[in-house]
């Protein structure tokens, strides 16, 4: 098989790496800093559905597991992928990521190429199907997303559907961060010059991408010779919301309070505390009894505070873990760009996420506002006051309605400026309520 990808001159496989056009595509980091203590219940619950889903009620192909941005969403994708790889039980996984090179894990160009690569090295009789598909038809990898998922993993697969595969223990693919698939350079296409006024629907977006990826997964999973489930991991976006919302998927998995992170956090932070006091030979009296829970506290729910506050201990140089954890432990957000901040990271995530917002600007607004900006009458006038005179025996957070009333220039504002912030603002509905 590594022959005949070679002489399509656009795929070349050597000792688990994938070349497409020179772009190469290494197995994805797994072990995000998640401890295989934590977590556990998702994890659980994952496998459950991945080994026993046939026994379902009414069984289906594909899950959804999300919650917001720092969640741990990878961390788990990544430790349940190790643990199905280790049983034989995975097929492929891809991990996108907004960080890596653009060709690669960055971009959905590789997506269904690295998955027929991780099938093929399985099973035998699927790679010599594969190979020949590509003898044949090297222009596979010019080909979008669905032409190459039926020519290089449906087509085979349904060529070998009685044998190999038959009593294979393989039952998922996992993917994740789809959210963070990001435009190739060529794919923001210009409007085409005959017909200038469809300039806004000839450019692509990152969405278009996006729902691009589910539906060519949704495809896979409807074709009676895919044998696989399919675990998708995301951020909470519109795109996705709007996908899994209308489709026969089982019950999407929301990574929120009822999994317990704060316990799952705790343990993170004492292993990791451990391992620092061992490297730098510290006393069992750091850190002091107070650090771990005023931490959790700080982290709200998210893994990503946790592993940032770790990487600023861990690996900087300009002080001692003493001095370093009191800096976590003072740090204030105007702190952010003095550059001795622990979350200098979360401020660029953060950052990155208002930019989907139609209008960011507004959008922190919304935000403050939601966040109880007006509880303070002195530092916002007329409307302060107000506020206070309604609400003033009320959580400093104002209702909905009050939002609603106040900031909505047309009806569904809120969904249109807030629909691709759900990391940051939970919407009820598709519309109108914000929940605090």
């Amino acid at each position: 098989m590594e022959g005949s990808f070679n002489g399509a001159h656009h795929f070349v496989i050597e000792n688990s790496v994938i070349n497409i056009d020179n772009t190469v595509i290494r197995p994805a980091p797994t072990n995000a800093n998640l401890l295989n203590e934590t977590r556990v219940a998702v994890q659980d619950e994952l496998y459950s559905w991945i080994v026993h889903g046939d026994q379902d009620p009414q069984p289906t192909k594909i899950k959804w597991v999300t919650g917001p941005a720092g969640s741990g969403k990878t961390a788990i994708m990544g430790s349940l992928s190790e643990k199905c790889s280790s049983e034989g039980l995975l097929g492929g996984s891809f991990f996108f990521s907004s960080s890596a090179p653009p060709s690669g894990r960055q971009s959905k160009k590789a997506f269904v190429l690295t998955l027929a690569y991780q099938l093929a090295q399985n099973h035998d009789r699927l790679k010599s199907a594969i190979a020949r598909v590509v003898e044949q038809r090297p222009e596979v990898f010019k080909k979008n997303l669905h032409a190459q998922m039926n020519l290089l993993i449906l087509g085979p697969l349904q060529e070998v559907h009685d044998y190999s595969l038959a009593t294979t223990s393989q039952k998922v693919i996992i993917v994740d961060g789809v959210d963070e698939c990001e435009l190739e350079p060529s794919s923001s296409n210009a409007p085409k010059e005959s017909d200038p006024t469809k300039v806004q629907t000839q450019m692509r977006s990152r969405e278009d991408d996006h729902l691009e990826i589910l539906q060519v997964l949704l495809q896979a999973a409807s074709n009676p010779s895919f044998p696989f489930r399919i675990i998708i991991a995301s951020r909470p976006e519109r795109i996705f919301r709007l996908f899994f919302e209308a489709g026969p998927f089982a019950l999407p998995l929301t990574l929120d309070e009822k999994y317990n992170p704060d316990t799952d956090i705790a343990l993170f932070l004492e292993a990791k505390f451990s391992e620092i006091r061992r490297k730098y030979k510290l006393g069992s009296s750091w850190p002091p009894p107070h650090t771990i829970p005023t931490l959790v506290k700080k982290a709200s729910g998210q893994f990503i505070y946790a592993a940032t506050i770790i990487r600023f201990i861990t690996e900087s140089r300009k002080n001692n873990p003493y001095t370093l954890l009191r800096i976590a432990l003072d740090a204030k957000l105007t702190d952010v760009h003095s550059g001795l901040s622990p979350i200098t990271h979360l401020d660029a995530l953060y950052f990155k996420i208002l930019q989907s917002s139609p209008d960011p600007p507004l959008s922190v607004r919304w935000l403050w506002v939601i966040n109880g900006g007006l509880s303070d009458p002195a530092s916002n006038g007329i409307v302060g006051e107000i506020y206070q005179d309604i609400y003033g025996g009320l959580p400093s957070r104002p209702p909905a309605h009050f939002i609603n009333c106040l900031l909505e220039a047309f009806d569904g504002e809120a969904e249109h400026l807030l629909g691709d912030l759900h990391s940051l603002v939970k919407l009820r509905g598709t519309i109108r309520i914000l929940l605090e």
